[in-house]
């Protein structure tokens, strides 16, 4: 007889269309539970928020954090001692995995969602699996996790993502510049750049142009623009918008 349930049970954990058990359970994913000698409690059940499923009889089980060894012991247990079963044989397989997903927003290539293939998977990885940072992205990307916001480089290979994070990569900042430049237009900020490296950027100054008559307009904290006289050596920030004029003479 044991040889038979154990047969049984491998059976219930081979089912077609189940996907890779991942180390543990986590809110999001569907189990297929199977009970031996008992189809009216087979269930197929999405665990919720809470971390838990309801199972016929003995209700609510959480079974987040759990393996799906781990979460059939706990669901015997129930039916144990809640006096249902004397002895119950339980297979918990996962179905699909939503736990051990990612979602890749913003300036991406590719955005949705995408599974962790492995334990530990950093950033630069899935960075890649979607396909890279589009045209215009930055490379600071904000990673949000339990409600909370972190601001990390694509290219950090120290950073491990987790199950349920979600990955947005921001427009990359820019400056602006105008007037007597090469080539106007938008550019990207480096930090620590200058007036003098930004318009270098754009091209240099123009032969009608004066490196003594560059304006700079720059948003204020209470959110008005206002204009400076802008030297080579001053430090520009987002949204800065260098204005380079013709030489009076």
């Amino acid at each position: 007889m044991i040889r038979i349930v154990t047969v049984l049970l491998l059976s219930a954990l081979a089912l077609p269309g189940l996907a890779q058990t991942p180390d543990k359970l986590g809110p999001g994913d569907t189990v297929h539970v199977t009970v031996f000698q008992q189809p009216d409690l087979t269930t197929d059940a999405r665990i919720n928020e809470r971390g838990s499923i309801e199972m016929p009889l003995v209700g609510g089980i959480k079974l987040a954090g759990l393996s799906t060894t781990e979460a059939a012991k706990a669901i015997s247990d129930a039916l144990k001692e809640g006096q249902y079963l004397k002895q119950p044989q339980v297979a918990v397989a996962l179905t699909t995995v939503r736990s051990r997903q990612v979602s890749m927003l913003g300036l991406i290539v590719r955005p949705g969602r995408y599974p962790l293939e492995e334990a530990h998977t950093k950033l630069p990885d899935l960075v890649a699996a979607a396909g890279g940072i589009a045209a215009g992205g930055s490379e600071e990307i904000t990673i949000i996790r339990d409600g909370k916001s972190e601001k990390v480089s694509a290219l950090s290979k120290d950073f491990e993502l987790k199950g349920g994070d979600t990955v947005y990569v921001e427009r990359a900042p820019v400056f602006y510049i105008y007037g007597e430049v090469v080539h106007s237009g938008a550019y990207p900020v480096k930090a620590g750049m200058t007036v003098m490296q930004a318009i270098s950027i754009g091209g240099g100054i123009t032969p009608r142009g004066s490196e003594n008559r560059i304006k700079l307009r720059r948003v204020a904290a209470d959110g008005k623009t206002r204009e400076y006289d802008a030297n080579l050596v001053d430090q520009i920030k987002a949204d800065d918008v260098i204005f380079v004029k013709e030489s009076l003479f």
